[in-house]
């Protein structure tokens, strides 16, 4: 007795384009998440810079030491990401003249299939240092 092979083809076929649009959204997703977080990156960086120049001058000018005024440098690391929507500056950390910032974003998935999650969160941290040229 023979077995008839007619569909076989077609189960096979959509199989292969299910296979290559889980693909697709796989890296869609991906692509935009890298893309938020590059964004991200940079601001951290610049929120890093802005908090550096929070030098604390009493103590500069009257003994030479280049000291980050915590309370300026927060102020400043804030004012910096207040213009970007739902970024998060989840910590500020002084550490003598290095200075460490990390923020946080939720980012909504251009493409979620059903059952999993659409929004991700997004990390970016910088570091910077302070320090006078001779």
């Amino acid at each position: 007795m023979t077995r008839r092979e007619d569909g076989q083809i077609t189960l096979v076929t959509v199989g292969f384009f299910m296979v290559l649009g889980l693909l697709g959204v796989v890296v869609i997703n991906a692509s935009d998440a890298f893309l938020e977080r590059q964004r991200l990156n940079g601001l951290a960086d610049g929120a890093v810079v802005a908090a550096a120049d929070a030098l604390d001058l009493d103590a500069f000018y009257s003994s030479g030491v280049t000291t980050i005024d915590p309370d300026q440098a927060r102020t400043r690391v804030a004012e910096h990401v207040a213009d970007t929507p739902g970024v998060r500056v989840v910590d500020v950390r002084l550490d003598g003249d290095t200075v460490t910032v990390r923020l946080e974003r939720d980012v909504t998935l251009p493409l979620a299939p059903p059952g999993l999650a659409s929004t991700t969160t997004i990390v970016a941290e910088a570091s910077g240092q302070l320090r006078p040229t001779p």
